[in-house]
């Protein structure tokens, strides 16, 4: 069987376009942070920091204990999503990108006699000439070669930063027995213990486990596909929609009382509203829930959602916003990390509407509303309850997620 696909994986990202933006910050450890405090977290280091052991989720007392030279910045997520534009027509410049799976990873499709293992190997140095040349000589990419997209992500993650890697057909499944179970894809903590329940603690033994044991292990046709995907088969992704929207932010310490926290929580449940409506879909629930800065016992949680019927109307979800906030029990300690997720979503199309709805006004003003932000910046327009918190939560990005800055971009 031939090469089929071809993975790009930018390296340390976010740190990286820092640096490329910033050469004062070239060849020093960066760690990168959603809000300059102690309190929080890297949500990214740079392949510097990554010597001295600083990960994504490094606290930054502990960042400073391991590399005391570590230089912290903000995240720029506007910045993120620009350079992300200008990788993907830099790739594209070389092949056609097949997906775009996250702000650092995509994925091409071979064809034709570029899935022979040379013209492969030559398009993917290619590639990596062409983000060198076109966006900047700081981002570094590792690219991974398979016979299926599985294979060919698994490949980019196993020689990093700056790797080439191919994973043969006639090297499966013995290539991958040097992996934990960690490194798939489709393994992530809950999937592990489920199957070490099945006797399997090793990539060795999930090799040669049978189809029945890994649909078992996966509770239904999904194991059956991880099976084949193993062997180097091509197959398509199971059919996906979107589950929820929403936004979360890490609170600056100046805005971790609750006027100043529910005022963020206002203007992340209109960012998500607004996305709602981008995307042409309708909320039946709507979850809240609260991260608390304890230091001795580490943060404390809390969360509380509401049904109602489907909708997608901002002037409905601000009053069950307010009946959330309203049922949280008193704040153990200041409050660090806010969030809002619009769930149960249905296509818009596929809601049946209320003749009598006194509310159906709301659909043109909803209209107006989006049109103006979108046009003048998000802040050009907004409901009074979000006033203080107007500047706060920021465009973020999450690993799954490229922000569109017509709807998202912080002016």
């Amino acid at each position: 069987m031939s090469l089929h696909s071809l993975y790009v994986d930018l390296n340390s990202y976010f740190a990286s376009v820092e640096q490329q933006l910033r050469p004062e910050l070239r060849g020093k450890p960066v760690g990168v942070l959603p809000v300059m405090a102690d309190t929080t977290c890297c949500i990214a280091a740079s392949i510097d920091a990554k010597r001295f052991g600083v990960r994504t989720g490094t606290p930054v007392w502990q960042a400073r204990k391991l590399c005391k030279d570590i230089v912290f910045v903000q995240a720029r997520p506007a910045a993120y999503v620009e350079i992300h534009h200008r990788i993907v027509a830099a790739v594209e410049s070389c092949t056609p990108v097949g997906a775009v799976l996250s702000i650092d990873e995509m994925a091409c499709e071979l064809m034709g006699s570029d899935r022979g293992e040379t013209n492969a190997i030559a398009l993917g140095q290619q590639i990596k000439r062409a983000i060198y040349d076109q966006v900047g000589e700081v981002l570094h990419s590792s690219v991974g070669i398979a016979p299926n997209r599985f294979l060919a992500k698994t490949a980019s993650n196993m020689q990093k930063p700056d790797g080439l890697v191919v994973i043969r057909q006639n090297e499966l499944p013995q290539r991958l027995y040097g992996l934990k179970l960690g490194a798939l894809t489709g393994i992530g903590r809950a999937m592990e213990p489920r199957l070490n329940r099945l006797g399997i603690h090793s990539v060795e033994q999930l090799c040669a486990a049978s189809k029945n044991t890994l649909r078992q292990a996966w509770g239904g046709i999904e194991g059956e596909r991880f099976y084949a995907k193993l062997r180097g088969e091509g197959v398509e992704s199971a059919p996906t929609q979107r589950a929820s929207v929403g936004h979360s932010h890490v609170l600056a310490p100046d805005l971790r009382d609750p006027g100043s926290a529910l005022a963020v929580l206002y203007r992340l449940l209109h960012k998500a509203a607004m996305r709602l409506r981008h995307y042409g879909y309708c909320a039946g629930g709507l979850s809240l829930h609260l991260t608390y800065l304890q230091r001795g016992n580490g943060p404390a949680h809390w969360s509380d959602q509401a049904r109602f019927s489907p909708h997608a109307d901002t002037f409905k979800f601000n009053p069950v916003l307010a009946q959330l906030w309203q049922r949280r029990p008193p704040d153990p300690a200041p409050i660090l990390k806010v969030g809002v997720t619009l769930l149960h979503l249905a296509e818009h199309s596929q809601i049946t509407r209320d003749l009598f709805d006194p509310d159906d006004q709301h659909e043109g003003l909803n209209s107006v509303l989006d049109q103006i932000n979108q046009r003048y910046g998000p802040n050009s327009l907004y409901f009074g309850g979000a006033h203080s918190g107007r500047g706060s939560a920021p465009m973020r990005i999450a690993f799954s997620h490229v922000p569109e800055l017509q709807v998202e971009s912080d002016g």
